[in-house]
């Protein structure tokens, strides 16, 4: 499991639960001196595991009613802790030899018992990281809009920066990028872009990135030295996967007319611009950034199928959408997410405790400090998931 500079969450310590193991598959109890404890932000996950061992065990005898749901999920969990088992038979087998008076033999005794040791901190480490929950969201194509908000001028400045930080991400990670919409403004800032992209689990990471990222700064034109504060918003919508959209040809109304604001005479002066109206919904999309009516008409279908399925997977998750405190949902865009202070060259994610970047313009840059970034985001997310499952069993049980 990759741990992060900006993650300390995982502790392993010993001595707390002696857990019944069993007697089937060679499961054994533990022994003292290398009992589990499993903890994770000082909460111990050791009832859990023993509920998914014994699962394990009735599988292994056949007594599991709903082995083909849980075997995918226990069984990783189940042979990790066999390994473990068998390690720790290896260290009660070096009792005698720690023991002897031969100082050699006595030497290479000590040598592998650090090593078993090693090995069932590597064990433990592995059973946290199969523990975490499997996001089902991980999606390889999506639609990432971005868009100016509170700060007139400066705001669509930023907004700017921010989705030129996410293009240069994109091809740093090697995915496809297209861009799907991108309203210019006269000063060089954008009110609005999209892009549509693709790659091995795009949305893992940009469902991060959705909500209000603020600039602290003082701008180019102000004279007195005051700091300014905008906000750019950040959405990704995942591509349909295995929700099926249908959309009837009849509920479309589908308009062209000539594009506005940059991309030469040729754009501005035919009918290439497409503006789809899905009548059921109201939902409404636009896409000029083509000389090709046909190609922004394919566009802009794409981010109306987005948008459909995300109003469809909002449907879905509505009961669960408060507790499970998803960063995907609609909800979670108002909320400020992170502040760049140029002032200050610190970039401060309001969602990690005492987690601060420095090297602003090279985060801006969309590199290893972004991805850095995301994946402690996601890491974190999938703690909290699992702390939530752990809790609610607790609770339970």
């Amino acid at each position: 499991m990759r741990m992060f500079k900006y993650t300390n969450l995982l502790i392993i310590g010993k001595n707390i639960l002696d857990i019944q193991v069993p007697q089937c598959c060679n499961l054994r109890k533990f022994s003292n001196a290398y009992d589990l404890d499993l903890k994770l932000n000082g909460i111990s996950l050791n009832n859990y595991v023993r509920s998914i061992q014994n699962e394990y065990f009735n599988i292994c005898k056949g007594n599991s009613e709903n082995k083909d749901n849980s075997w995918s999920f226990i069984t990783p969990v189940g042979r990790l802790l066999e390994e473990r088992d068998k390690v720790i038979q290896n260290l009660n087998n070096l009792t005698e030899l720690l023991n002897e008076n031969d100082k050699d033999l006595k030497s290479m005794a000590l040598e592998e018992k650090i090593q078993w040791e090693e090995n069932i901190n590597n064990i433990d480490n592995q059973l946290i990281s199969t523990l975490l929950p499997f996001d089902e969201n991980e999606h390889n194509s999506m639609v990432l809009e971005v868009n100016s908000g509170v700060g007139g001028q400066e705001a669509m400045l930023f907004a700017k920066e921010i989705f030129n930080m996410y293009c240069n991400f994109i091809h740093y990670k090697g995915w496809q990028l297209e861009i799907a919409d991108y309203q210019e403004t006269d000063l060089g800032g954008i009110r609005h872009a999209s892009a549509l992209v693709d790659g091995n689990s795009v949305f893992k990471f940009f469902k991060h990135e959705t909500g209000v990222h603020r600039v602290q700064r003082t701008p180019a034109t102000e004279k007195s030295g005051r700091i300014h504060t905008s906000t750019v918003t950040v959405v990704a919508l995942p591509q349909p996967t295995d929700i099926e959209i249908k959309i009837n040809p009849k509920d479309l109304k589908i308009e062209t007319k000539r594009a506005t604001g940059a991309g030469g005479q040729h754009v501005n002066t035919t009918d290439s611009a497409v503006r789809i109206s899905h009548i059921p919904t109201g939902i409404v999309v636009e896409c000029q950034v083509d000389r090709s009516q046909i190609k922004n008409r394919k566009i802009a279908m794409a981010k109306l199928n987005a948008l459909l399925y995300e109003k469809e997977l909002n449907n879905q998750t509505a009961d669960t959408e408060a507790a499970r405190k998803s960063q995907v949902k609609s909800n979670f865009r108002n909320e400020k997410i992170r502040t760049y202070n140029f002032n200050q060259d610190r970039i401060t994610d309001h969602r990690l405790q005492g987690v601060n970047i420095n090297n602003l313009k090279g985060f801006l840059l969309g590199g290893e400090q972004l991805e850095d970034l995301i994946e402690t985001l996601d890491y974190n997310n999938k703690v909290n998931k699992l702390l939530d499952i752990v809790q609610n069993f607790n609770k339970q049980s």
